[in-house]
């Protein structure tokens, strides 16, 4: 924080604990009362509650600045890695060559793939009568459909998986030598790959390490930690948001079964189902910027060097934009303006591969069980998601 800096009294508390449904509570007496909200958890920080606020910050990448922090609470040591934690134009070629690998083709080469993957561990998930969805299916199902994007031998997947959920789980907690173990794991992993393209490349347009070790930057190569930062980025970012969006809906399922009949009778509505899933159950409050300037908004200014979250877990419920933001509501008629996957230049990378990966999960769910069951405590995540790592679950066939 600036010194110069008169930050407020704390609006709300963010390291409280929560339930499944508390943290919209929250989030929707910021909206009302106090948009631009201030809490000094996390060495402190503001949050941009309200939908305006939040997409017009993602859009505005001069003034929003990514470099600094982009994410609250941030890695415990410091580390930078792209695209994440890049501002353009350095930030451009590493999203170039990572959106290169992600081509409609590519997709739909790899769909009927992910079905099988989704198929064999929501199998297994059915032979153990349930269990923790978040836990289970909800952690190994992600993990594949990355090695599938990220050609990753399918024997590491598992390991992948374990590792990627610890380093999480210790990262909510700001375990820095737990982060610092599992992290450099990942690294590990993350140069294998890059020292196996580097002696055998493939096709720049079907492997993201390829593509990334023949993009440049002002006429050089890329740097090669910095693939190995982007690709040890990308091992673990796509397995961070699917436990917590596929708990929380579970949780929604188990709630209404008039639902999980209609989507099992119908799955031509799983499309639309899933849109509003996203918008309902978004699992990111933390993502943040720092602003290059002063900011003055609804009253109160952030300085350059201050954490600013951008919590679209709450944008996506924000009332003035849609009408009974907490219900679901199918064929929602502005459901394309939802904030799940982001917006601006650091949207979610993979959101065309997680949307198919998604709804194959959601169509495993709803087609082959009759009804869901909460079988336990819902265990709530903490910053930087919102949501529920931890849904145990009863199945009834």
């Amino acid at each position: 924080m600036t010194e110069a800096s008169a930050l407020p009294p704390d609006d709300f508390d963010a390291a409280a604990t929560e339930t499944f449904d508390s943290p919209h509570d929250t989030y929707r007496e910021l909206r009302e009362r106090c948009p631009v909200a201030h809490s000094s958890a996390y060495g402190g920080f503001w949050a941009l509650t309200r939908f305006d606020d939040v997409e017009r910050a993602a859009r505005d990448s001069e003034t929003y600045i990514s470099s600094v922090r982009a994410v609250v609470p941030s890695d415990p040591r410091g580390i930078r890695r792209p695209p994440l934690n890049f501002d353009a134009p350095a930030h451009s070629p590493f999203r170039r060559a990572l959106d290169r690998t992600l081509h409609r083709s590519r997709l739909e080469r790899l769909e009927p793939r992910l079905r099988l993957h989704a198929e064999r561990e929501f199998g297994r998930f059915l032979a153990d009568d349930g269990g923790d969805i978040c836990v289970g299916f909800g952690t190994l199902y992600p993990a594949y459909t990355a090695a599938e994007w990220l050609n990753l031998d399918p024997a590491d997947v598992p390991r992948l998986a374990e590792t990627s959920s610890m380093w999480v789980d210790a990262w909510r907690r700001q375990d820095g030598a737990l982060v610092t173990a599992k992290s450099e794991a990942m690294y590990d992993m993350a140069r294998a790959l890059v020292a196996d393209r580097t002696a055998r490349p493939r096709s720049i347009d079907e492997d993201p390490a390829s593509s990334l070790l023949a993009e440049e930057y002002e006429g050089a190569p890329l740097d090669q930690e910095l693939v190995v930062g982007a690709l040890r980025q990308s091992l673990v970012v796509g397995l961070v948001a699917p436990p917590i969006l596929l708990g929380g809906i579970c949780v929604h399922l188990a709630r209404h079964p008039e639902l999980h009949r209609e989507l099992r009778d119908d799955p031509s509505l799983i499309p639309a189902a899933l849109e509003e899933f996203v918008r309902l159950y978004t699992p990111y409050r933390g993502f943040a910027r720092t602003v290059s300037e002063p900011v003055t908004l609804h009253g109160r200014t952030i300085e350059p060097g201050e954490p600013v979250t951008l919590v679209y877990a709450s944008a996506n419920r924000d009332e003035r934009v849609f009408d009974e933001p907490d219900d679901f509501v199918l064929g929602r008629p502005n459901i394309a303006r939802h904030l799940g996957f982001g917006r601006g230049r650091h949207r979610c990378i993979g959101m065309a591969l997680a949307r198919i990966s998604l709804r194959i999960a959601l169509e495993q769910i709803v087609t082959r069980t009759r009804r869901l069951e909460i079988d336990g405590p819902i265990e709530s995540t903490r910053m930087p998601e919102v949501g529920a790592q931890s849904v145990p679950l009863r199945v009834h066939l």
